[in-house]
């Protein structure tokens, strides 16, 4: 009976895992000498897919940008949670990784990253506990971030407990912005507060540049960081700070060039390390941060030499690849894929590449084939009459806000020019 009963929960398990939205089929192994191709049809469709000399491409450009401004890399996990891609940041150059929530720094921290930013409050007794479990292992170097006395007090309280340091950033904000604290009194109202329990460590100053909008958004952010570095001198002048080194960190992934050239002309306090937090460079799109790259390149000197130096600016990596379903109409395409499967709320999925099954080559798609609305497992695509396109053709999509077509995929395939797939990656929402 008990023998029955555990192959049943194998059978069920082994079923579960080949019907993982991304996976492969383990037979088809055999396909061929070289292994998966997905122009094989060797990948359940739809399926996510990133380029490996694309990622290539991006991971280097963004840590020599870094290297060139003489600023540190922390990239942004939460863009992918994908710890394979954290660690090839790492093994690249990167001070850190960036996170959102504790559970994905837990994530992190099981994958083996031991050098990990909380780029938010600790807020919340479980959340407190996850953050104890990780920091009690002593080659952990953890920080997170504070912007009010009340949080002070429940961190203090409950560090003070657990007789463990943490290591806190304080956050300064802006009007009608997100979090951080609206003025120096606040700030050094928080500061206070951290004084009063020995447990938690003041180390550096942290901002997000992101929700500041206006009708010149460069001098608005610019003056915004000159005067948080201010800050923060006056902070170490006043010996606020209880580590030798202070870390100053700010940039998302569409004004980190500003952050970077302000720090650098800043002539920043020796005892400052200078970080910079993209999240989106390594995967980039052809959407919205296509337009933020192309905003940087023409504000950023250093940034148009790399592209020369390099031949190459950051590059658009990830695809969603589905089938033709249906062509009910002639020029009303339906394709099986939808808001399941790719990001939709910053722009459409865009068709890009067309291959029919058997065909010797894969080709582009024109530039009048477009999709026009999105269901939960469908995409309309309306081409020209005409058009070449039939039932089981496969389609490449490109995206716009990888972060939020990588959050519907628990495996991510990563393959060469060729299609082939070299690796398939784990990823952990």
């Amino acid at each position: 009976m008990l023998l029955n009963i555990i192959n049943q929960s194998l059978f069920c398990y082994l079923v579960t895992q080949k019907s993982i939205k991304g996976s492969v089929c383990k037979m088809a192994i055999s396909v061929s000498s070289s292994g998966l191709n997905l122009l094989n049809e060797d990948l359940s469709l739809p399926c996510a897919v990133l380029y490996h000399s694309r990622i290539q491409n991006n991971l280097n450009w963004m840590q020599k940008f870094a290297e060139k401004n003489c600023v540190k890399l922390a990239p942004h996990g939460k863009t992918s949670m994908t710890p394979a891609l954290f660690q090839l940041q790492l093994n690249s150059g990167a001070w850190a990784i960036t996170l959102a929530t504790a559970p994905q720094i837990v994530s992190a921290y099981e994958h083996g990253i031991k050098r990990l930013m909380l780029a938010n409050q600790l807020i919340g007794k479980q959340n407190m506990r996850l953050i104890h479990e990780v920091i009690s292992d002593r080659e952990v170097e953890f920080y997170c971030l504070v912007d009010s006395v009340a949080n002070v007090e429940q961190l203090g309280q409950f560090f003070r407990d657990k007789n463990v340091n943490l290591n806190l950033l304080l956050e300064i904000g802006v009007a009608s912005g997100r979090c951080g604290c609206r003025d120096k009194n606040s700030a050094l109202q928080v500061i206070e507060a951290i004084n009063r329990f020995k447990h938690l460590k003041l180390c550096g100053v942290e901002f997000y540049e992101g929700v500041i909008h206006g009708e010149d958004e460069v001098t608005l952010i610019s003056d915004f960081i000159n005067s948080t570095i201010h800050f923060t001198h006056h902070l170490i002048e006043t010996n606020c700070f209880d580590s030798q080194q202070v870390l100053l960190t700010g940039a998302g992934s569409a004004w980190y060039d500003v952050v970077a050239k302000t720090f650098t002309e800043a002539k920043l306090n020796s005892r400052i390390i200078p970080i910079i937090r993209p999240g989106c460079y390594l995967i980039h799109d052809t959407g919205i941060y296509q337009e933020a790259q192309q905003a940087v390149v023409t504000r950023s000197q250093i940034a148009c030499d790399l592209n020369n130096e390099l031949g190459a600016d950051l590059q658009s990596s990830l695809e969603v690849w589905a089938y033709v379903q249906s062509i009910p109409e002639p020029g009303h395409v339906i394709i099986g894929m939808g808001k399941r499967n790719v990001a939709f709320d910053a722009g459409l999925p865009i068709p890009e590449l067309i291959y029919r099954p058997d065909d010797q080559q894969v080709n582009k798609v024109l530039n009048n084939w477009k999709v026009t609305d999105i269901m939960d497992q469908h995409a309309y695509l309306s081409c020209p009459v005409d058009a070449d396109i039939a039932v089981g053709d496969m389609i490449a999509f490109s995206t716009s806000h990888p972060c939020l077509t990588f959050d519907k995929w628990r495996k991510i395939q990563l393959i060469d020019d060729s299609y082939r797939v070299k690796e398939t990656l784990d990823t952990f929402f």
